[in-house]
């Protein structure tokens, strides 16, 4: 088997590990970001990607700036890189050091859709059609050639986090059949048509809000598209004082509106009948 060296952080790429593992891929070192404060208290919260190698007992590096652990990398010797969600621009000095290169799972049709938030982006863009790119990295984002892809149907109810659990899956299993080909030379990677590019952005949580001015199929993606992070919400007064409510859930129906599920802020989750008892509708 290759020694492999797995790149990730958030729940997509934990997924594409664990289907790694359970196939007798496992990774010689993992390279995660530093945990991080999450929730009101601000508690130090391990990456998805930790907890899936401190499982199998699997080595990590939480690495600041993963340029600092080119050392680490050297040493190990690995012959396959596998990023899968990462969150850093890796150096060529790295990506370079494998026999085989640096692979990356990607969750778009490349070029389609480079950037951090590919599948936000496909969901507001209200794309029945989107897939998974293995590529062979180089030093630029997402611009290296392609070694194989699948397409998948976006459902009209998928929210963020329901296509990403599916395309880490579909990814995944594409890597496992794309791995031993690419090893044995029986694939040649394609440049992809950087002309055709398009770009994502880094998401901030103020994207989140919603203009009700827009149409209901546009609301209805953005609060799908936005599922978990950064949430879809709105601002309402009550008492003189200015609320944040998110918006979870939503149905479209013959292009009408229905707000099913909200969350006021420093409350529960309720259902939206329940939050009327007390306010005024949004729309």
């Amino acid at each position: 088997m290759p020694k492999i060296v797995f790149i990730g952080t958030p729940e997509f790429g934990a997924i594409i590990l664990e289907k790694l593992i359970a196939n007798l891929y496992e990774p010689v070192l993992v390279i995660t970001s530093p945990d991080k404060p999450v929730g009101r208290r601000q508690e130090m919260t391990p990456p998805p990607v930790k907890i899936t190698a401190q499982k199998y007992n699997i080595p990590v590096e939480q690495p600041i700036k993963i340029s600092s652990i080119l050392y680490k990398v050297l040493s190990i010797k690995p012959d396959i890189i596998i990023t899968a969600a990462y969150g850093q621009i890796i150096p060529k000095n790295i990506l370079d050091i494998p026999k085989y290169g640096s692979l990356n799972v990607h969750p778009s049709l490349l070029p389609k859709y480079r950037g951090s938030s590919p599948i936000q982006s496909a969901i507001l863009e209200g794309e029945r059609e989107t897939g998974v790119s293995i590529m062979l990295m180089d030093e630029k984002m997402d611009h290296g050639k392609i070694v194989s892809s699948v397409k998948y149907q976006v459902s009209s109810i998928d929210t963020c986090k329901s296509l990403s659990e599916k395309l880490a899956n579909a990814g995944a299993n594409l890597l496992l059949k794309t791995i031993p080909s690419w090893i044995k030379g029986e694939i040649k990677a394609k440049d992809q048509n950087h002309e055709e590019a398009t770009f994502t952005k880094i998401l901030k949580k103020e994207d989140g809000e919603i203009d009700w001015n827009e149409s209901p199929e546009k609301i209805d993606r953005k609060i799908r598209a936005y599922n978990p992070w950064p949430g879809a919400f709105t601002f309402v007064q009550k008492n003189g004082k200015v609320l944040r409510v998110k918006i979870l859930k939503a149905e479209l129906s013959e292009g009408n509106l229905t707000i099913k599920k909200v969350q006021p802020e420093g409350k529960k989750e309720m259902d939206y009948e329940e939050y009327l008892k007390g306010h005024s509708k949004f729309f």
